[in-house]
């Protein structure tokens, strides 16, 4: 038969039993204390995290939805201006660059300037290039804005006016140096300077990014200024022109007569349907 605890053992347990349960109580009292003294704090912490995030969703949202409108508005210019009917195309870019989200708003202004040349309006053009060139701040898409409007100066301008748009383009760090290099080329044609034009030229067949076509097309300018006595002949022109003539013998042959009747500044065209599908 198994003995009572001593008395004094049961005691002791008994004041450790009372000893707890007071800690407890305390610590329970000291939590309370402190989650009536920061409740309100923590409360408006959660709130307020749960209100950003709601508020960023909603942002997103919104920037989306305009963006989707955007992007809707500017696709049904572009057809406008396809079917022909470019007053209307004009008004609804008008819309975008004015309403628009994101980046639809430039893209809008670039293409509202192409239309301006497709229709003959070129000082307009040319002035709203020179507008995007001014106001903005992604290099590439100044530069891309300087060379349209100095390509349209080939034919409608001087040296001069073609110089300061993309003489800063015609640089071996700018992805458009060619577009540059083969409009500054063509307004030096123009303007009388074939040493230089022959310069521009080449720079361009030297590139080893210059896709063929073009490099075809600056070996057909170098020959036509050897064709004329104006530059000494090269190598360059050499091979690029007997390119050029393999591929309009064996392709078109009727076009043999009519492609050695033009000059460089005839075809500065070609230079916007290669860096511009934006502005067409």
């Amino acid at each position: 038969m198994r003995s009572n605890p001593n008395p004094t053992i049961r005691q002791t347990m008994a004041e450790d039993n009372i000893f707890r349960e007071v800690d407890e109580e305390l610590r329970s009292d000291r939590m309370r204390a402190l989650w009536r003294r920061f409740a309100p704090y923590v409360i408006g912490a959660a709130v307020a995290v749960v209100a950003l995030v709601a508020v960023n969703e909603g942002w997103s949202w919104y920037h989306a939805s305009k963006a989707a409108v955007s992007s809707d508005e500017l696709y049904a210019a572009f057809e406008l201006a396809d079917g022909g009917d470019l007053a209307a195309a004009q008004a609804q870019l008008d819309s975008v660059i004015a309403d628009g989200s994101g980046n639809y708003p430039t893209l809008a202004e670039f293409r509202k300037a192409g239309l301006l040349a497709r229709d003959g309006k070129i000082d307009e053009a040319v002035a709203a290039y020179d507008s995007l060139a001014n106001s903005q701040s992604n290099q590439r898409l100044r530069e891309l804005a300087l060379v349209l409007g100095g390509t349209l100066m080939v034919d409608h301008g001087n040296l001069a006016d073609v110089e300061a748009r993309v003489g800063s383009v015609a640089t071996d760090t700018s992805p458009l140096r060619n577009a540059a290099y083969e409009a500054l080329g063509l307004a030096q044609y123009k303007a009388g300077d074939f040493t230089a034009a022959q310069t521009s030229f080449e720079a361009v067949i030297n590139d080893p990014l210059t896709q063929s076509t073009t490099r075809n097309r600056m070996g057909y300018y170098l020959a036509q200024l050897q064709a004329e006595g104006v530059v000494a002949p090269t190598a360059d022109a050499d091979a690029a022109a007997s390119a050029i003539d393999a591929i309009v013998s064996s392709d078109a042959p009727s076009a043999d007569a009519a492609a050695t009747t033009q000059t460089p500044a005839a075809d500065a065209s070609a230079v916007t349907t290669e860096t511009a599908p934006a502005a067409q």
